[in-house]
């Protein structure tokens, strides 16, 4: 899809960008004629990118959920291209147990992750766009944040925190020029999905196949999404002509969730 030149020159910053969605999202704002910084919490994260992109591209390195590693990684992206105009959260984390099973230690990394990291680099990229009276916040959450799902209560709690934060925020900041949403996907080919995929297989004996195909008989077109069918809702999203769309829970599924 094309968004137009609107966005070239802008500075981006991508949470989670070198995997999964984040990474898709990366290559689409790069295309786009965006500057990007990508923050992932291994040192070195975007070097692959890095050598196939341009010098558009800025890699940091930082724990979402420590807010002096966000701060210093957004100064460093500052110092690079200058202040935030668009914040994509795309850092996440799952886990799964039965309910009775969730301690503690789970409860809180999942928190901890998916909210309070969404929560520290949204307080760290908001002033620039403020300032500068335009800006685009979109949190990738997942249809965890819109509906329940077995066997992984603190992520869904998790989620719907983010879904919660994006609305209220949303209103807080109607009349700036910054637009907040949320891109909701189902089951998409992430690592994350592959990690279930996995889980599963090892806890019920069903083959790969089988197990890939009980995920994707949730969505009703029958099939997983792919990283790119996200990212690219996530580029409208930032584009000028979506300055109308704030406050919203967009689902990226098939059909599996209708709001």
């Amino acid at each position: 899809m094309t968004h137009g030149t609107s966005l070239a020159g802008k500075h981006a910053l991508v949470t989670g960008g070198t995997r999964g969605i984040g990474a898709a999202v990366t290559v689409q704002l790069l295309a786009a004629g965006v500057q990007v910084t990508v923050l992932g919490r291994k040192p070195g994260m975007a070097q692959a990118l890095m050598d196939a992109a341009c010098d558009r591209l800025h890699g940091v390195c930082a724990d979402v959920s420590d807010a002096g590693q966000v701060s210093a990684a957004f100064a460093s992206a500052r110092a690079r291209f200058g202040p935030v105009a668009l914040l994509i959260n795309c850092a996440g984390q799952a886990s799964s147990a039965p309910f009775l099973k969730t301690d503690a230690r789970l409860w809180q990394q999942m928190l901890a992750v998916n909210l309070t990291g969404t929560m520290l680099c949204t307080q760290a990229a908001l002033p620039d766009m403020l300032a500068a009276g335009w800006g685009r916040v979109v949190n990738v959450v997942s249809t965890a944040g819109l509906v329940g799902y077995a066997y992984v209560s603190a992520y869904c709690a998790a989620k719907h925190g983010v879904i919660g934060l994006t609305r209220a925020l949303a209103l807080e900041v109607a009349r700036t020029g910054v637009t907040v949403n949320a891109v909701c996907p189902g089951y998409t080919e992430t690592d994350i999905l592959r990690d279930s995929i996995a889980n599963v297989v090892a806890k019920t004996g069903r083959s790969e196949q089988e197990a890939r195909a009980s995920f994707a008989a949730g969505n009703p077109q029958g099939r997983i999404v792919q990283p790119d069918e996200v990212s690219d809702t996530v580029l409208w999203l930032c584009s000028q002509g979506a300055s109308a769309i704030h406050g919203q829970s967009i689902s990226v599924s098939g059909g599996e969730v209708m709001a």
